[in-house]
């Protein structure tokens, strides 16, 4: 039977999943990916081979992340049927200052995880949900946890901490950042095609539905525009990004908001939607003739710019910049944007090349490379998986 990892990501109501065969020097080499999605409403699952066989199904009698997990091994047994499944790693948004690195998972470790549900409340809890559904789906196989804001603990304790009083920072009110398995995926493909830039000062700018910039110093995180939470920093599709605190004492006492109203708007009505008023995709307003599409357009990238500007500044310098993420990756029209505000740092865009979608998108003269590499968190979660049962 051939050795196998999972790397699975369980939100409020999906289930994403990629299915690793155990290749030479247990290397992982991915099989199947995809996503249960509408879990709990008109569930369905899509799914690609890496030999592009497609699967686009709906599923009965799929409420929840413990019956996801069972769709999932069933397409698993019905295209694999030799798969025998090694580890199981999971996508946890929240390791506190506990976890810096992954690790296995056991009773001890689900009750630390749980104690950090109020630090990400609209996300832990669905980690640990996913980990109770795969723990009971395969109760014999390993179980991995790989943290989003582990790469983010090298930070200084200048990007670490609020001008609160020391008791919250002792508390764990800190800037953990996220979208670590991103920059820890760009950040060892630097190493591999470019070690020159991997040694010296990065910004990667993760660029999606959810949004943030981190500051990389030989591999290492220095700051980040996440912090206590994932609303701070940019604008991202729906959730608001950076914003004045007073803003949301004024929703408590000037309209009486309650906590659960003001993080529904903050979470979902806002950032590119609320600007907008049309969409939270990018393409949807790029190709929108509206005065509010455009606006909400010109935030987004001012805020990329300012951002940019203030990690630089962290770094004492640029080196490179990486796109990456749905919107980073793929759309040609916000890198350029990005870039033609930032001649001033040094950077200077081939637009021939950013059109083309390449890899390296820079001048030939440019001061500061400028990079489009694709992000790949699954990968990371299946290699922890593998090393930690080998």
């Amino acid at each position: 039977m051939a050795d196998h990892v999972v790397a699975l990501n369980a939100g409020s109501s999906s289930l994403k999943f990629a299915l690793y065969e155990l290749v030479e020097g247990n290397r992982p080499s991915m099989r199947w990916r995809g996503q249960i999605e509408r879990l709990g409403d008109a569930p369905r699952l899509l799914a690609q081979s890496a030999g592009g066989r497609s699967i686009d199904r709906p599923l009965t009698n799929t409420k929840s992340h413990d019956e996801a997990i069972h769709a999932f091994l069933e397409m698993a047994r019905e295209y694999l049927p030799d798969i025998h499944v090694r580890a199981i790693g999971h996508r946890v948004v929240h390791g506190g200052t506990v976890y810096s690195e992954p690790v296995r998972i056991n009773a001890s470790v689900v009750e630390t995880l749980s104690g950090f549900i109020p630090f990400a409340p609209l996300h832990q809890p669905y980690s640990l949900a996913g980990i109770r559904a795969a723990s009971a789906a395969f109760p014999d196989t390993a179980q991995i946890a790989c943290f989003d804001t582990a790469f983010h603990r090298t930070h200084p304790w200048v990007n670490d901490t609020f001008a609160l009083p020391q008791s919250y920072y002792n508390k764990g009110v800190r800037r953990y950042g996220f979208h670590g398995l991103s920059y820890d995926y760009i950040t060892q493909k630097l190493k591999e095609i470019a070690p020159g830039l991997y040694d010296g000062r990065v910004v990667i700018a993760h660029l999606g539905n959810g949004a943030s910039m981190c500051a990389v110093s030989g591999g290492r995180a220095v700051a980040s525009t996440m912090g206590f939470s994932a609303l701070d920093g940019l604008p991202m599709g729906t959730r608001s990004g950076q914003l004045d605190p007073g803003v949301v004492l004024y929703m408590m006492q000037q309209e009486g908001l309650s906590a659960d109203e003001i993080a529904e708007i903050l979470y979902r009505k806002s950032g590119l939607l609320g600007l907008s008023g049309i969409s939270s995709d990018m393409r949807t307003l790029l190709s929108a003739d509206t005065s509010e599409a455009r606006k909400a357009i010109d935030y987004y990238v001012f805020r990329i710019r300012r951002e940019l500007g203030a990690l630089s500044a962290a770094l004492e310098g640029i080196d490179a910049l990486v796109f990456t993420g749905g919107v980073g990756e793929n759309s040609a029209a916000i890198r350029q944007m990005v870039c033609d505000g930032m001649r001033w740092i040094g950077i200077e865009m081939d637009h021939a090349r950013n059109a083309d979608g390449g890899t390296v998108l820079s001048t030939d003269f440019s001061r500061v490379r400028i990079l489009s590499i694709p992000t790949n968190e699954e990968m990371v979660i299946a290699r922890a998986a593998a090393n930690l049962v080998e």
